[in-house]
């Protein structure tokens, strides 16, 4: 059986009615709540009900973590991603399907990432998953049948060298594993098309981000490609360039209004050649460890804003709040305001500031603990502002939601 609606065995279906009424308390906080939604999770955890309950129950935390109910109507990526950040949404396949281009050849990941942050970068990618998921939505309800995946063009004409680079694989990585442990079941096929001689050499340096099942629905097309394509999406539906009829009002066969082609970045945005700010402290923070900074915030709604850069490579950082009195309680016992992931403040310096909602010790903590062979200089500046000057201040700042 599939584990699809209408073709499940009774222990899937018994199952099924489990997993609804073990995640009753957080089915309101979930963009769906029918069991064609609920059959994702369980069939990306071989209906494993423990498995799948803790996974969906990380989803919750994950879209409340980054706003993503209001992330594709309150939030827009900066301005150096809009332009230089290629792919984009375009026709349907011939099951009704929404179609996503990557086009990887025209991309400047160097130039992107000493301008914008990963965490950028993440969340813009989170808005173009939820789009699709909202675009799947929209179709389900027009063609009257469940449309839950999307079809991936993925142009690798191009690729190069400089698609390698280390801090772009791994922000392409972390892309990756957001996809696979928040959108299950969301990809119905990969149709990689114009693949030069490196492309077994990339493949190789992301794979291990990707689940077998993912792997199984990648299909590399030889020079046959643009047949390939019209078997699964009409030709009506495919851009000119991409050997269909589709063009924009302005006959552009590339459809430029629908995807992106991005191009070099401009120095003009690189930030570290812009961005000139003064810190009050540097840390050298040793190979395999930590460091921690306090700040005893007393009246509710003041800004906690921090900025900090890190020489030679990345650095963790996560923020904290004490839930009991003393300074003996470790950082995993906390209460998480902000879950520790790795900046690439090397690149881009980071600024962000985030409201306090209740008083209480704050704990920033810098998190090297992942690096055994480097130690990390990291140089910092934070301040906590006054509710009386905070409402200013956070409607300067960059960001989304709570956290700016």
């Amino acid at each position: 059986m599939s584990g699809r609606v209408g073709d499940l065995s009774p222990k899937q279906a018994e199952v099924l009615t489990q997993f609804r009424e073990r995640i009753r308390d957080i089915l309101p906080s979930l963009p769906a709540q029918h069991d064609h939604y609920l059959l994702r999770w369980l069939r990306a955890r071989s209906f494993n009900i423990q498995k799948s309950e803790a996974m969906i129950r990380k989803h919750v935390e994950f879209r409340r973590q980054f706003n993503v109910d209001t992330i594709v109507s309150e939030w827009n990526p900066p301005e150096v991603i809009e332009k230089y950040v290629s792919g984009g949404m375009c026709g349907y396949d011939r099951e009704g399907s929404p179609i996503w281009y990557d086009v990887i050849g025209p991309l400047d990941p160097k130039g992107l990432l000493m301008s914008a942050t990963k965490q950028d970068f993440l969340r813009t990618k989170i808005r173009h998953c939820e789009m699709l998921r909202q675009e799947c939505q929209r179709q389900s309800e027009k063609l009257g049948k469940n449309i839950e995946s999307i079809t991936l063009i993925y142009d690798c004409e191009g690729l190069g060298l400089k698609h390698l680079w280390k801090p772009a694989i791994e922000t392409y990585g972390e892309v990756l594993t957001m996809f696979e442990e928040n959108y299950p079941e969301g990809l119905k096929r990969v149709l990689l098309i114009k693949a030069p001689k490196l492309f077994p050499v990339a493949y190789n340096l992301i794979k291990h981000f990707m689940c077998e099942e993912t792997r199984r629905k990648i299909m590399v097309l030889g020079s046959n490609w643009p047949e390939v394509l019209q078997k699964h999406i009409d030709p009506d539906e495919l851009p000119v360039f991409y050997g269909g009829n589709l063009t924009d009002a302005d006959g552009d066969p590339r459809c430029k209004t629908m995807i992106n082609y991005g191009g070099a970045v401009p120095r003009s945005y690189y930030v570290q050649d812009s961005l000139k700010v003064e810190y009050d402290s540097s840390v050298t923070v040793g190979r395999g460890s930590s460091f921690q900074l306090e700040f005893d915030v007393t009246a509710p709604s003041s800004l906690l804003r921090w900025q900090f850069a890190s020489d030679g490579a990345d650095i963790g950082f996560g923020v904290y709040r004490r839930t009991k009195g003393g300074s003996s309680q470790k950082v995993a016992e906390m209460m998480q305001v902000l879950p520790s992931e790795r900046y690439n403040a090397h690149l881009v310096p980071e600024d962000r500031c985030f409201t306090c909602s209740e008083p209480g010790v704050y704990v920033l903590c810098f998190d090297n603990s992942y690096s055994y062979l480097q130690s990390k200089k990291v140089s910092y500046k934070v301040e906590v502002i006054p509710p009386s000057d905070a409402q200013m201040q956070s409607s300067l700042s960059r960001g989304d939601g709570r956290l700016q």
